[in-house]
């Protein structure tokens, strides 16, 4: 009888823990894939991918956005150090939100983050700072 006790409990125990681990499991997993299941379904919009922070302000690179290379990106780069003098290159990508065809992500001199926007004749449209 003191047998059949103890195993009711180890049977709970380890159900309980498989379903634990499950849980939690799938927890980690939508939080990592950035899925969101709340009951708007809203989702996780493309800018919202990799929240700004001092020392990354546009945050990261969005999944709807291409980083340039080659010619591209030397000709957009180039267009972007012309209008902002001593700063530094961030990263160039195509730009998805309609500003133009591509941006500069940059920062000027004083440290202040700036983006240069470019269109597809590599002129710049106009710059925003953060």
């Amino acid at each position: 009888m003191d047998s059949e006790r103890t195993g009711v409990p180890k049977a709970l125990v380890a159900l309980a823990v498989a379903v634990g681990v499950a849980t939690g499991s799938y927890g980690i997993a939508s939080a990592a894939s950035g899925s969101d299941s709340s009951p708007s379904g809203s989702g996780t919009s493309p800018r919202a991918m990799t929240a700004p922070d001092p020392q990354h302000p546009w945050g990261g690179q969005r999944s709807d956005e291409t980083l340039l290379t080659g010619d591209t990106a030397s000709k957009v780069e180039a267009a972007a150090k012309a209008k902002v003098p001593n700063g530094t290159i961030v990263r160039v990508e195509t730009d998805a939100d309609g500003n133009a065809a591509y941006e500069a992500h940059m920062t000027k001199a004083d440290g202040t983050p700036v983006t240069v926007y470019v269109n597809k004749q590599f002129e710049v449209v106009s710059v925003e700072s953060r």
